[in-house]
């Protein structure tokens, strides 16, 4: 009977963690959304020349340089504060492709259409993590595999300039960062992440690279110059 009961208590304590993980991740997901909108609107008013290929590797050491600073100080306010940091840097690199669609006459509707889907594929695919049985986990290497050669084509493709590869890379990147949303939050969910701030890290980014994608997309197919 006390075994029972200890068995009991365990999961219920395991299911409070897990709540308490799902829980602060979003409220530090939504909070991590004021520091990026300040970061684009920052960009686009100064109209920072955020463009080329040196300009694209030095982004990419910044980010990783944040991500790895997010990781070592994870158990603390400074993973916090360097993930609000990062969000904001991240804002700051939406400044091209804003300043692009913006010149379109229909940019604004584009990026709130951006933003609507985004939100949209969020709110679908976690329910569906939280909700479904099915085992997300393993996933996560392939995904992991994916995400890799896509960067190489992206960097590649900053030097290369070809149209149909920049499209086709933003279908696969959407597909990519959705399931990415499955398996993320279903580690939550399960009990496979139980650190709110790398979880958060780990859901804003798959949010940042649908959103940017899919506006990239919507600018390509939908923008109108009149």
């Amino acid at each position: 009977m006390n075994n029972m009961q200890n068995t009991y208590d365990l999961a219920g304590s395991r299911r409070l963690v897990q709540h308490n993980v799902l829980r602060n991740t979003y409220w530090l997901l939504a909070l991590s959304m004021v520091p990026t909108v300040f970061g684009a609107v920052l960009g686009v008013a100064l109209h920072l020349p955020l463009h080329g290929g040196l300009m694209a590797l030095l982004f990419l050491a910044i980010a990783f340089g944040f991500i790895w600073g997010i990781e070592k100080n994870k158990d603390s306010g400074v993973g916090v504060a360097l993930l609000l940091g990062f969000t904001f840097f991240m804002g700051l690199w939406l400044t091209p492709l804003l300043s692009r669609i913006l010149g379109f006459s229909n940019g604004g509707f584009l990026i709130m259409a951006a933003f609507g889907g985004t939100a949209t594929v969020f709110a679908v695919l976690a329910s569906v993590a939280t909700v479904s049985k099915r085992d997300f986990s393993g996933m996560g290497t392939w995904l992991f595999a994916g995400v890799v050669v896509m960067l190489l084509a992206s960097v590649a493709n900053i030097f290369l300039g070809i149209p149909a590869l920049a499209i086709v890379i933003s279908v696969v990147a959407i597909a990519i960062f959705s399931a990415y949303i499955l398996y993320d939050v279903q580690q939550i969910v399960n009990g496979g992440e139980t650190n709110y701030i790398r979880a958060t890290l780990s859901i804003y980014l798959d949010l940042y690279n649908i959103f940017a994608n899919l506006l990239s997309l919507l600018g390509i197919f939908g923008g109108n110059r009149d």
